[in-house]
């Protein structure tokens, strides 16, 4: 009898989620927002944003004033990162993307990795939390800054991955390619820390806003976050060359271990779409985000700080859509 039960429950849930996915295949409009690793807050943020789309939906159905009207069904997949997801924006498979604001300042010029490939038509929506790049090494390696890297097996980052280059940004400005390592590998962001713990690399480099899972997992297996010398003329002149770098420091107390404030640079995460995504959907994205503004910021202890008018201005290279416009205007935000 139990057997018999058992199975009329199975048969009755698939016909039950049949019935879900027809209904929602009718009604709901499907769209991807690109994320990152899924240890990484830009996984966070594409899911969030998903979360705050859904809760407005809902709002709207119990005749709430706040909410969308159109039923839209949102996916966030882990994805290899910033220019990834810019790229995939730029071949129509992705509606969104999270990327580095470096990357898309690259993107829309044609500049960088971007040079006779730019994407004119990649469009801003809103920044979100810094994203200090940070270089993690492993107790044993004994390294105490970026010239000890040498001769370090060192994770650079997975190919299209912002980690990976803002890597070969930094090691184009200590004049130093591959071959100061003893070895390099192209890990990605979920794979890097257990492969730091392991002893099977030496250090990594990272973009990631604070305080962040895998960091800590990091610390707590003794790495620690060196310090990167801001007052020479390397890491200086990228800072004074570019609007999207800028100084950055890590508090101590952050992660286990971390007697001392770090010093580094950083960029902004951003969120970034196409000129071809519908104004409708650009518009909804953002009002489902904004109206849950206080429950978006408790998704992740990195956007605890964040203000929205920040949000419309800083780390924005490309022009922001006509959706978000629209949206921002009625809020009173410009």
């Amino acid at each position: 009898m139990k057997k018999v039960i058992t199975s009329l429950s199975s048969a009755l849930l698939i016909f039950v989620a049949s019935l879900s996915f027809t209904g929602v295949a009718k009604s709901a409009e499907f769209f991807t927002i690109g994320t990152g690793g899924p240890t990484g807050v830009y996984f966070q943020t594409g899911n969030a944003i998903c979360k705050m789309l859904h809760k407005s939906a809902i709002a709207k159905e119990h005749g709430r004033k706040k909410g969308i009207d159109k039923a839209y069904r949102c996916t966030a997949p882990s994805t290899g990162g910033s220019n990834y997801n810019i790229g995939q924006i730029a071949a129509g498979e992705f509606q969104f993307g999270v990327a580095q604001s470096d990357w898309q300042y690259h993107a829309v010029n044609g500049s960088s990795k971007w040079e006779g490939k730019q994407y004119s038509d990649l469009r801003a929506v809103f920044s979100v939390h810094n994203e200090p790049f940070q270089i993690w090494a492993r107790k044993k390696a004994k390294v105490k800054d970026f010239a000890g890297l040498e001769g370090k097996v060192v994770n650079i980052g997975n190919a299209g991955s912002g980690q990976r280059g803002t890597m070969e940004v930094l090691m184009d400005a200590k004049g130093v390619n591959n071959s100061f390592f003893k070895s390099t590998t192209e890990l990605t962001s979920s794979e890097q820390v257990k492969a730091l713990c392991d002893g099977k690399i030496d250090a990594f480099g990272y973009s990631v806003g604070f305080p962040n899972g895998a960091m800590e997992n990091a610390a707590s297996c003794g790495a620690k976050a060196l310090p990167i010398n801001l007052t020479g003329p390397e890491v200086q002149g990228l800072i004074d060359g570019a609007a999207y770098y800028a100084k950055a420091v890590i508090p101590k107390g952050t992660y286990t271990g971390q007697k001392k404030d770090v010093t580094t640079f950083g960029v902004k995460a951003t969120v970034v779409t196409s000129a071809d995504v519908s104004d409708e959907l650009v518009y909804l994205v953002v009002k489902a985000v904004m109206e849950n503004f206080d429950d978006f910021k408790k998704q992740h202890p990195a956007f605890s700080s964040l203000k929205k008018e920040d949000m419309i201005a800083d780390g924005l290279s490309a022009p922001l859509h006509p959706g978000a416009i629209k949206y921002y205007k009625e809020a009173g935000l410009m």
